[in-house]
C-alpha cells in the first residue's frame, strides 16, 4: 500500500481567541505511517485506511460530522470508502483541528497531532473604576465648600479631572483640574451646590471615562439682631450736670434719626417717695420743650432704686430689644425719706 508524509503547523482559529486575552498554542501536525499493509496482488481492495493518533490522546474524534470516540496515543486504524472526508479533532479551551483529506482506495493516509498548550496571558482593564465625592452636608452662606474626590483607579495612565459646580453664580475658587476643589457660597443661602466630576483615562475608551457628584445645602445667615447700645450712665445731683447729659443725648438722635433713646432712671435707697417718677417728668419735658426731641423717640422706665438718684441711657435701633432695669436695692430695703412741710412763716405785722 502506498503512504505520503506531510509535516504542518496549525495556528488555532481566530475565533476562540477573545478580546484581551492572547492564547499560545503549538499544535504540530504530520503524516507518517506505520509498516504498509501487504494486500495480495490478485485481492481487490475496496477501502482506503486512516491512521490517527494524538500526544496527548483523549480527544474527542468526529470524522464526516459522525463521533468516532475519542484519540489515543497509540494508532487508530480506520477504514474509509474512498473520497473526500472531513476530520476534526475537538481540543481543550473550545479549540478545534479540523482537515479535509482525499482518501484513496487502497493507500493508507497516517495523521499524527502534537498538542503542546502554552502559557497565555491575559490583560485586564483597569475600567471601569469606582468613583466618590465627599463634601459637608452643609455649610454658611460665605462659607467655603470642599469636594474631595477618591478614585480607584487600577491603570498607570495620568487621569484627567473635569470639575462643574452648579448653580451658576457658585464658583471654584481653587482646585479645577485636581482631585480636591474648593467653592465659594457667597449669596447661594436657601440653595444647594452641586460638584459634578468627570475622570478619564485619556484612553478614549467610554468605560475610562467614569463621573461622579455630591451636593451641599448652603444655610441662609439670619442676620444678628440690633441691640441697644448704653450712652451715658451718671449719679443725678444736680439739674445743671443732667442737663449737659441730656444735650448730648439730644445732639446723638439728631444724627440718628430712626434710633430712639431708653432712659432707665433709679431712685436712691433714701430718696423721697416717688424721686424716679418725678426724674422722668423733668428729662422729658426738658428734652422736647428745650431741645425739641419728639417725645415718639424716648421711653422713660422706672428702673427702682439704686444707692443714689441714677441715670442709665441707652440709644435703641429699630427691632432691639430693650435694655432691662438693673435696680441693686431691693424695694424692701429702700426707706424713701419723708416729704418735708416748709413751716409756715409767722404774719408780721403790715402784711395783708
Amino acid at each position: 500500500m502506498n503512504k505520503r508524509k506531510i509535516m504542518v503547523t496549525i495556528r488555532p482559529n481566530s475565533a476562540v481567541i477573545k478580546a484581551a486575552v492572547t492564547i499560545l498554542i503549538a499544535v504540530t501536525f504530520g503524516l507518517a505511517c506505520t509498516s504498509t499493509t501487504a494486500f495480495a496482488k490478485k485481492k481487490k481492495v475496496k477501502f482506503g485506511t486512516i491512521e490517527i493518533a494524538t500526544n496527548p490522546g483523549g480527544f474527542p474524534l468526529r470524522i464526516d460530522g459522525k463521533p468516532e470516540g475519542d484519540t489515543s496515543t497509540t494508532v487508530r486504524v480506520i477504514e474509509l470508502d474512498p473520497g473526500r472526508h472531513n476530520i476534526e479533532i475537538l481540543l481543550p479551551n473550545g479549540g478545534r483541528w479540523v482537515r479535509d483529506f482525499d482518501v484513496e482506495r487502497g493507500r493508507k493516509l497516517c495523521v499524527s497531532l502534537n498538542y503542546h498548550p502554552k502559557k497565555y496571558t491575559i490583560t485586564k482593564s483597569p475600567c471601569p473604576y469606582p468613583v466618590n465625592i465627599s463634601a459637608p452636608v452643609s455649610v454658611n452662606d460665605g462659607d467655603l465648600i470642599t469636594f474631595t474626590s477618591d478614585v480607584a483607579y487600577g491603570g498607570t495612565a495620568s487621569l484627567n479631572y473635569t470639575w462643574t459646580v452648579s448653580p451658576a453664580d457658585a464658583r471654584i475658587v481653587s482646585g479645577a483640574g485636581t482631585q480636591t476643589i474648593t467653592v465659594d457660597s457667597t449669596g447661594l443661602g436657601s440653595q444647594r451646590v452641586t460638584a459634578t466630576l468627570v475622570v478619564d483615562d485619556g484612553s478614549g475608551d467610554a468605560m475610562c471615562r467614569q463621573n461622579a457628584q455630591a451636593s451641599t445645602s448652603i444655610i441662609l445667615k439670619t442676620p444678628p439682631k440690633p441691640e441697644c447700645k448704653p450712652f451715658d450712665q451718671f449719679q443725678s445731683v444736680a439739674f445743671d450736670d443732667d442737663k449737659a447729659r441730656l444735650d448730648n443725648l439730644a445732639i446723638e438722635l439728631q444724627n440718628a434719626p430712626d434710633n430712639q433713646a431708653y432712659i432707665i432712671i433709679y431712685a436712691g435707697r433714701t430718696s423721697r417717695a416717688g424721686q424716679a417718677d418725678m426724674l422722668g417728668r423733668r428729662t422729658t419735658t426738658y428734652l422736647t420743650i428745650q431741645r425739641g426731641v419728639d417725645a415718639g423717640r424716648i421711653t422713660i422706665v422706672n428702673g427702682g432704686y439704686r444707692d443714689t438718684d441714677f441715670i442709665e441711657i441707652f440709644i435703641c435701633p429699630p427691632g432691639a430689644t430693650p435694655p432691662q432695669p438693673t435696680p441693686t436695692v431691693q424695694p424692701g430695703d429702700a426707706q424713701p425719706a419723708q416729704e418735708r412741710t416748709r413751716p409756715r412763716r409767722p404774719r408780721r405785722r403790715g402784711d395783708e
